[in-house]
């Protein structure tokens, strides 16, 4: 029977959630093979590497410190310091989050970093057009 864990406390499924799950995940695979799979695998390997990483970072730093009390060396005693607590920071932070697009009218996908660029890229009165027709659109909606 499969578990789905909150907290501490693992609370089993009924026979009719496992199922109703079990479709759901087959109407998802169905629909979006690649989208599906992205999802069941993204953020498992990055998190594990993000700690790997920090927990190397930090090992690394108190290595220093302690190479830094033994022969007396101050500063890199700091830079120890500095990377263990880099290393715990990066360790445990948050990964960037990937930024999802639109689906446009014609079903492309527009990602927002993409659409930011092209709208730095137009000039002011571009932008002073936009708000006027937008307001022009409230407007007109309202009589």
């Amino acid at each position: 029977m499969k578990d789905l864990v909150r907290g501490r406390f693992a609370v089993p499924l009924s026979e009719h959630e496992q199922k109703v799950l079990q479709a759901m995940e087959q109407a998802l695979y169905a629909e979006d093979p690649r989208f599906a799979t992205h999802i069941t695998n993204h953020g498992l390997h990055q998190n594990k590497r993000r700690m790997i990483l920090g927990a190397v970072g930090v090992v690394a730093g108190l290595a220093l410190v302690v190479l830094a009390a033994l022969y007396s060396l101050i500063w890199l005693g700091a830079v120890g310091f500095a990377l263990m607590v880099a290393g715990g920071a990066y360790a445990f932070s948050p990964a960037k989050k990937t930024v999802l697009g639109a689906v446009g009218e014609d079903g492309s996908i527009r990602h927002a970093a993409a659409s930011r660029k092209s709208s730095r890229a137009g000039s002011k009165s571009s932008f002073m057009q936009r708000l006027e027709a937008r307001w022009d659109r409230r407007r007109h909606d309202e009589w």
